[in-house]
């Protein structure tokens, strides 16, 4: 098929850039080519920020940047940048945030107009083109913008370099006084107060499942002994498990639900969504046992390794919400063609999932039943008296007929790192070896293909590595790695964690604690610290359980100190802001509570090993880290020998170590329930 206009973005590899690569507007890729043509033609830059999987950034495309009309408007008054937010979230970070200082808030697209040396002086999301019930549209703002540019140009470049000097600003001193516990109680007080006690989840529509904030609860409660916390997990993962925004046949979770009950989804599917709800829903079955809980993570697991496998064991990063030109076409369904499907069986499934002849929900934009349905379980005990794996099954091959939405295969270093901490964990704590094997194939393929003398590459596409790792890449592969190695006790993943993070200590560490989000060399006008959590736990937060759990796993109390330098760094934010926060509270909760360290030696394969070995993994103990015997590669082990040539536990806690033992009774009984 020819097409009627290209850009310069064909040579891109990003699917993203390519979606746009046949726009009439001529866009450039980020660099400074596109900015020397800025100051050449005297123009400012329009920069446009998104991801292939996102709704908006689609309608906008279609409905602005796929207009040659509109095209002939922004190539007039702009050199054009498209980026794609997942492989340069660097550029995004800085961009976002001065979003957030002009408007107050900021979301994709994300669309900032800049001078032509990168500083940002206005920024705007979804615009229609024209303008719509007394909003200003695209074409509209472009010439304005254009005219101001041309006759009052030095305003515009005043205000861009105010703004500029207050993202360059100086990080806040680092608080050296002692960590207050009262922000984490703080923090479990903010979440108790939004819970939604009957739905689950926290605040009201639209509900983003956030499972870091569900992750902090489970510490809280076992470290403080708040059943609440727990409760309030429980009953979230099994509103969330039930409801549309669960991918029923094909396992998964979509993006957020837009209504308070769940039922409704965003469809895309994001693979960082998909890894820490795995770790979620394992570490609540460690937990409380509940059966449900087990089956919800084993078919996430399911689904990453059946629809988001790359051959060379990586995982794709997300499915779109769009398939036939709609958002959910795929995964929504009509009365009659479940009843076709599984005959006399269908009134059972009809019931089960809620499924009515005129819909179960309304149209978002006429506010009509449409006769679609989404599959949400509002009785699940009909599914009991069926063969529903069976049923499953047949039903989850019929939809695979139907047009799949597209998926972007591009494999990201950061989100891969957390989906191989997710399958070793799940792996270890369910006992499906095939889990940690997969973990160990995706962290074989991050080493070996996104790597360059040493250094993290943070996108692979279709055989090519590229771009700098940013902190995320580092702290989330260390964080993959570490998972990996306390479910092998291989020492090569615990080596391979401690190069990576000397490398990120070396590249992003600020002066007085904390992390950068780039290196030095990245050629932007600041260099962002992400001090909060967002869809995603922030990188110094990860940075910052990695060092503790480094500290604990290699005797090094180095590390320690560079955790403490890390929450000294961000005192003043966890104390005004604990909720945003609260994956480094979560870290600063484990730095404080009594620590154990287990060490095993002798065979645990043989004899006693493999049930002294299922004991220390049977429970939930965040504060508890596990190794082997490896006098070699971990030095301070040499001293922890076989008793008698048998599988041997040294367990020491809070600093104080008790006998070893060769009987797995003697290990529960100091272990006890903790």
């Amino acid at each position: 098929m020819t097409q009627a206009h290209s850009n310069a973005l064909i040579h891109e590899a990003s699917p993203y850039l390519q979606q746009h690569a046949h726009n009439p507007v001529d866009w450039h890729p980020w660099g400074e080519e596109a900015f020397a043509l800025a100051r050449l033609q005297n123009r400012p830059v329009l920069l446009s920020i998104g991801y292939s999987t996102c709704h908006w950034c689609h309608v906008m495309e279609e409905e602005s940047f796929a207009d040659v009309a509109v095209a002939e408007v922004l190539n007039r008054n702009f050199v054009c940048i498209k980026v794609d937010r997942e492989e340069r979230p660097d550029i995004d970070a800085l961009y976002m945030q001065a979003a957030q200082r002009l408007n107050g808030s900021g979301g994709w697209p994300l669309n900032v107009l800049l001078t032509p040396e990168k500083q940002p002086f206005y920024a705007f999301t979804y615009l229609p083109k024209e303008d719509r019930f007394g909003r200003m549209g695209l074409m509209t703002l472009a010439d304005r913008i254009g005219e101001l540019w041309r006759n009052d140009r030095q305003k515009i470049e005043r205000a861009a370099a105010t703004l500029t000097a207050s993202l360059r600003g100086k990080a806040p001193p680092a608080d050296r006084s002692v960590a207050d516990r009262a922000w984490v109680d703080a923090g479990f007080a903010a979440l108790r107060e939004r819970f939604d006690r009957e739905q689950g989840g926290f605040g009201d529509a639209p509900k983003f499942p956030s499972p870091h904030k569900l992750m902090f609860l489970l510490r809280y409660a076992v470290l403080q002994q708040q059943p609440e916390g727990i409760e309030m997990v429980v009953q979230t993962l099994q509103k969330m498990r039930l409801g549309g925004i669960h991918d029923h046949l094909g396992g998964g979770f979509h993006r957020y639900a837009t209504d308070r009950e769940w039922r409704l989804p965003h469809f895309e599917k994001m693979l960082y969504d998909q890894a820490l709800l795995l770790m979620s829903y394992a570490e609540a079955w460690q937990l409380t046992q509940q059966p449900e809980l087990r089956q919800t993570a084993l078919d996430i697991a399911t689904y990453l390794l059946r629809d988001m496998h790359h051959e060379k064991g990586g995982f794709f990063t997300a499915e779109d919400a769009d398939s036939e030109g709609e958002e959910g076409t795929f995964y929504v369904w009509r009365a009659a063609e479940v009843q076709a499907l599984f005959g006399k069986q269908a009134e059972a499934l009809l019931q089960a999932f809620d499924i009515r002849a005129q819909g179960n929900y309304r149209d978002e934009a006429t506010h009509s039943y449409t006769g679609a349905n989404v599959l949400y379980l509002q009785q699940p005990a009909r599914l009991a008296a069926l063969d529903w794996p069976v049923l499953r099954t047949r039903w989850r091959e019929a939809r695979e007929r139907r047009p799949r939405p597209f998926r972007d295969e591009k494999i990201l270093a950061d989100w891969n790192g957390l989906t191989i901490a997710a399958l070793a964990g799940a792996g270890r704590i369910s006992g499906q070896p095939e889990l940690i094997d997969a973990a160990a194939a995706a962290a074989r393929f991050v080493l070996h293909e996104m790597q360059h003398e040493g250094h993290l590459l943070h996108r692979w596409y279709r055989g090519e590595a590229a771009v700098d790792g940013k902190l995320d890449d580092y702290a989330f592969m260390v964080w993959g790695l570490l998972e990996l190695y306390e479910s092998t006790l291989d020492a090569h993943w615990l080596e391979q964690a401690q190069r990576l993070n000397a490398r990120m200590l070396h590249d992003f560490a600020a002066a007085g604690g904390g992390f950068y989000l780039t290196s030095e060399n990245d050629g932007l006008i600041a260099r962002p610290m992400e001090r909060f959590d967002g869809a995603l736990p922030s990188g110094n937060a990860v940075a910052m359980h990695n060092l503790l759990r480094l500290a604990r796993l290699t005797a090094d109390s180095g590390l320690e100190q560079q955790a403490a330098d890390v929450m000294a760094r961000f005192a003043a934010e966890a104390r005004q802001v604990p909720e945003g926060m609260l994956h480094l509270l979560s870290a600063l909760l484990l730095a404080e509570a009594p620590a154990r360290e287990i060490v095993l030696a002798g065979p645990l394969d043989q004899g006693d090993g493999p049930a002294m070995l299922a004991l220390i993994r049977q429970h939930f103990r965040p504060n508890t880290v596990v190794l082997r015997r490896d006098a070699e590669r971990i030095p301070f082990t040499r001293p922890y020998r076989p008793l008698h040539g048998k599988a041997t536990a040294y367990i020491c806690e809070n600093f104080q170590c008790h006998e070893p033992t060769t009987e797995v009774q003697k290990v529960r009984q100091l272990l006890g329930s903790r």
